[in-house]
C-alpha cells in the first residue's frame, strides 16, 4: 500500500511552511513513522547536495534531517535557482536541465509534471508518510495553468491540503478568506483545515479570530502555533529578510562583515559563525561601507559570480576590502567568493550570464574557469595547517588553479588557497565553520580565542527536537495524520 500523504500550502510566501513541515517530520519520526519530505517545485539559491549526487533546496535537506533520512533528489524534483531578474537555472531530479526565462519556464512546467509525480511515487513506496510542501500560494491564480507546485499537484495526486497563514505580518483572517475566495470550488474542497502560524502573546485572545476564519472559509482551524524564536538557529530557505537574521553584538571580540550580494547562495555557511557569542557577524547592505574596525571580510557563495563581482565593485566594496587587507585584515572567500578573490574569472560558455572574462580582486594567485560539469559531492577534508577533520560539501561550476598553498586536503586533491602571509584564503567547501574543532583551531591561529562551539549539526538536531515538541503542544498531530490520504 502507498504511504499516506498530506500537503501543506500557504496563503503567501514565507508563512512558515518549511518550518512546520520540518517540525512535523521530526514529531512523526519520533513516533516511529518512516517519514519523507517532498516539495514538487522550489525556488532557492540555498541548495544542498544529495546522497544520490544531485542537489535540492536546503529546506528539503533540513526536512530530510528531521526525518532521520538522507537527502535525495526525489524530495525536491524541480529546483529553480535564480540567476537574473527574469531567468533561472532549472534543476530537475538533482541535475541542471536548462536555463530559462520566466515565460519559457511556465511553458515547460506541464512537461515536468510526469517526472515530479514519478519522484513522489518513488518516495511514497519507501515510507509510511509523505509531508508535501507547496510553493508560494495557491492564490496566485495567474500561475494556475500548468501548476505543479500547489493545487495542480494536489489534484494530480488526490491530496488533502492544510492551509497555513502568518499572523505576524497582519491580516491573517483576510488572507485565509481571500485565498478561499479566488480558488475553484474543487480546490477549496481539498482544504481540510487551516493553521495560524507565528502567534505572539496569549493564544486564547485569538479565539474569536479562529471562529472568524472558520466562518469565512468553512474549514476548521486546526490550531494556532505560537512564535518559535529558535527558528533562527535553523538554516533559512531563502534570502528574504536575511539582513535581519544576524543581530549586532556590540561587545563581541571579533567583527565579521559579509557583502550582501544580489545572488548570494548557500548563506547558511554564516549561521555557525553568527551563533558564536564572541563573533559579531552582519551583512553589508548596499551603500554601507566596510567598517575600519572589521576583523574579517567574508565573501559568500554566489549563483552568478561575475554579476555579483560587478555588484560588489559598484558598491565600492572592492576598495574597502583592499584597504582592509592593507591594514592587516583577514579576507575569506567561500565558493563564488573564493573565485572573486583570484586574478581572473572566465565564463566562456555563458553559463551564469553573458560569456566573459573579468579581473578578480587579486587577493589570491589563482584563476577560475566556469565549466558545464557541475561539482556536487559531500566531502571529508583535513585542514592543511591544524590537521582538524572537516565535513562539508561542494556545489559549484568551475575549476580554480594557481600557485598558492592549499587551504584543505581532500585526500585525492588539495583544495582552496591561502596567501603567503596567511591573511587571505578561500575554498569551495560549504559547511566549513560548522565543524567545531576546525573553527576553534582556525580562530586560534588568527589570534582570536573562542569557546569550543558544537558542530552545527548537533545544534540543528536539538532545535528540531524543540520544534517538534512545540508543535506537539499546539496542534493535534493525531487529527492531522488522519487527514493524510493513502491515494
Amino acid at each position: 500500500m502507498a504511504a499516506r500523504a498530506l500537503m501543506f500550502q500557504g496563503t503567501g510566501s514565507d508563512v512558515g511552511k518549511s518550518l512546520l513541515v520540518a517540525g512535523l517530520a521530526r514529531a512523526y519520526a519520533r513516533r516511529g513513522l518512516a517519514v519523507r519530505p517532498f516539495k514538487p517545485q522550489n525556488m532557492s539559491n540555498n541548495a544542498a547536495v544529495t546522497a544520490d549526487g544531485g542537489e535540492i533546496g536546503r529546506a528539503q535537506a533540513l526536512q530530510a534531517r528531521a526525518c532521520f533520512a538522507a537527502p535525495h533528489s526525489d524530495m525536491n524534483p524541480v529546483l529553480l535557482k535564480p540567476q537574473s531578474e527574469t531567468g533561472a537555472q532549472v534543476v530537475v531530479r538533482g541535475q541542471v536541465r536548462a536555463t530559462a526565462h520566466a515565460r519559457d519556464y511556465h511553458a515547460l512546467k506541464p512537461q515536468l509534471l510526469a517526472e515530479v509525480r514519478e519522484s513522489f511515487q518513488r518516495l511514497r513506496s519507501q515510507c509510511d508518510l509523505v509531508l508535501v510542501e507547496g510553493a508560494g500560494s495557491p492564490a496566485e491564480i495567474n500561475l494556475r495553468a500548468g501548476d505543479i507546485a500547489n493545487m495542480g499537484f494536489a489534484e494530480a495526486e488526490n491530496l488533502s491540503v492544510v492551509l497555513i497563514g502568518d499572523i505576524e505580518r497582519g491580516g491573517v483572517i483576510a488572507s485565509f478568506a481571500g485565498t478561499f475566495a479566488v480558488l475553484e470550488a474543487g480546490e477549496r474542497a481539498r482544504i481540510v483545515g487551516t493553521i495560524v502560524n507565528k502567534f505572539r502573546g496569549d493564544v486564547s485572545l485569538f479565539d474569536d479570530g479562529r471562529k472568524a476564519i472558520e466562518r469565512w472559509t468553512g474549514a476548521p482551524c486546526l490550531g494556532v502555533v505560537p512564535w518559535f524564536a529558535a527558528a533562527a538557529q535553523l538554516p533559512a530557505e531563502d534570502s528574504a529578510g536575511l539582513g535581519e537574521r544576524y543581530g549586532r553584538k556590540h561587545d563581541a571580540k571579533i567583527k565579521i562583515r559579509v557583502p550582501h550580494l544580489k545572488h548570494i547562495a548557500n548563506f547558511d555557511d554564516l549561521d555557525p559563525l553568527a551563533a558564536m557569542p564572541e563573533i559579531d557577524l552582519a551583512l553589508l547592505e548596499p551603500g554601507e561601507a566596510l567598517p575600519g574596525d572589521c576583523n574579517i571580510a567574508l565573501l559568500p557563495g554566489s549563483k552568478a559570480t561575475i554579476a555579483d563581482l560587478a555588484f560588489l565593485r559598484a558598491q565600492g566594496w572592492d576598495v574597502d576590502i583592499a584597504a582592509h587587507r592593507r591594514r592587516g585584515g583577514i579576507v575569506v572567500g567561500l565558493c563564488g567568493g573564493y573565485q572573486m578573490m583570484g586574478k581572473t574569472i572566465a565564463d566562456p560558455g555563458g553559463l551564469e550570464g553573458p560569456p566573459a572574462t573579468v579581473a578578480g580582486l587579486g587577493l589570491l594567485d589563482v584563476d577560475s574557469v566556469l565549466a558545464p560539469a557541475k561539482t556536487l559531492r559531500a566531502v571529508d577534508a583535513t585542514d592543511a595547517r591544524s590537521g582538524c577533520r572537516i565535513r562539508g560539501y561542494e556545489i559549484h561550476l568551475g575549476i580554480t588553479t594557481g600557485t598558492e598553498a592549499a587551504f584543505l586536503d581532500l585526500g585525492d586533491v588539495r583544495e582552496g588557497a591561502v596567501s603567503s602571509d596567511g591573511r587571505a584564503m578561500g575554498c569551495y567547501i560549504h559547511g566549513l565553520f560548522g565543524n567545531a574543532e576546525f573553527s576553534k583551531a582556525w580562530f586560534a591561529r588568527l589570534g582570536a580565542a573562542i569557546a569550543m562551539p558544537e558542530d552545527a549539526d548537533v545544534a540543528v538536531d536539538r532545535t528540531l527536537d524543540a520544534l517538534a515538541a512545540h508543535l506537539e503542544a499546539s496542534l493535534d498531530l493525531d487529527r492531522l495524520l488522519a487527514f493524510a490520504r493513502c491515494s
